[in-house]
């Protein structure tokens, strides 16, 4: 099965043949339950059918706009193309590219709509992942109102950002969260980083980000241990590490932290779901998560 599924009420399977191979996808013949079967595994659904029934199958289905499917419903006479969900993440790109075929792409998100690059557009362009997600709302309502800036930084190098200031980087799976003794020095930070990546199954080049806590921000052998791996290490405030859930009881509690390896590792996650939870290893603590 290809990433992208054209799916078809059977009087339509003619259109559904044309549209999937401009886009090199399969074609499946519409039932109830089609959606509920493709939506874990599939990136891109293409619905030839009314938006109603769209709606109603995949209403409960639905997740969150970074792990769900991008669904564009074209109707029936291959006039329009609607993206439904995942406007920002490939079904704004996906109704544009249906133009070839006649089809009118109809964009409704606020960035696209006057023209502006969102940020998940520019991060999917870059081939980048962004860091904290949460900041997309704020950044793309300002992108509304001004041209926001784009900065690049090149490495090795420490940001610290703002809510409203989305951080981009380099594609990876999984997240590093760690903590540390106060002047620890850097091969044991790479030493312990090393082996839980190895314990973990996970290769350094599908790291995302490494993080920690804003409070050791001037812990030097932290940050030469990220730099000479040629990771990217973020050090994350007090509330942000707080907010996280489902972590281990920790000593962190004495500086006013939930826990630092694992609500680190977990705050700029995909998914949310530790791998592999804190693992002391001499004076650096580390956790995995994706």
């Amino acid at each position: 099965m290809t990433d992208t599924v054209v799916i078809a009420l059977s009087r339509f399977l003619g259109e559904a043949e044309r549209v999937a191979k401009f886009l090199g996808a399969d074609v499946r013949v519409y039932t109830p339950t089609i959606f509920s079967k493709l939506f874990p595994d599939t990136r891109r659904i293409v619905a030839i059918m009314s938006m109603g029934i769209v709606v109603r199958r995949i209403a409960p289905l639905i997740n969150n706009k970074w792990n769900d499917p991008a669904v564009v419903v074209v109707s029936p006479d291959l006039a329009y193309a609607i993206p439904v969900i995942g406007g920002h993440h490939g079904a704004n790109e996906l109704a544009k590219a249906l133009s070839a075929l006649g089809i009118r792409p109809v964009i409704t998100t606020a960035t696209e709509a006057i023209g502006k690059d969102s940020v998940e557009a520019l991060a999917q362009r870059s081939v980048c992942d962004v860091v904290n997600r949460e900041s997309t709302r704020k950044v793309n309502a300002a992108i509304l109102e001004v041209d926001v800036p784009v900065f690049t930084v090149k490495g090795p190098g420490i940001v610290i950002a703002g809510s409203d200031v989305s951080i981009l980087l380099k594609k990876g799976e999984f997240t590093v969260g760690i903590g540390c003794r106060k002047g620890v020095k850097s091969q044991e930070v790479i030493d312990a980083i090393k082996q839980a990546l190895a314990e973990a199954g996970v290769a350094e080049h599908d790291v995302l980000v490494y993080a920690t806590t804003q409070k050791k921000s001037g812990e030097k052998g932290l940050i030469q241990a990220i730099s000479a791996l040629s990771g990217n290490l973020i050090f994350l405030d007090d509330d942000t590490i707080n907010a996280q859930s489902g972590v281990t009881p920790s000593r962190a509690t004495k500086i006013g932290l939930l826990g630092v390896a694992e609500p680190s590792a977990l705050a700029v996650a995909k998914r949310k779901d530790l791998v592999m939870k804190k693992k002391v290893y001499g004076r650096v603590t580390v956790a995995i998560a994706h």
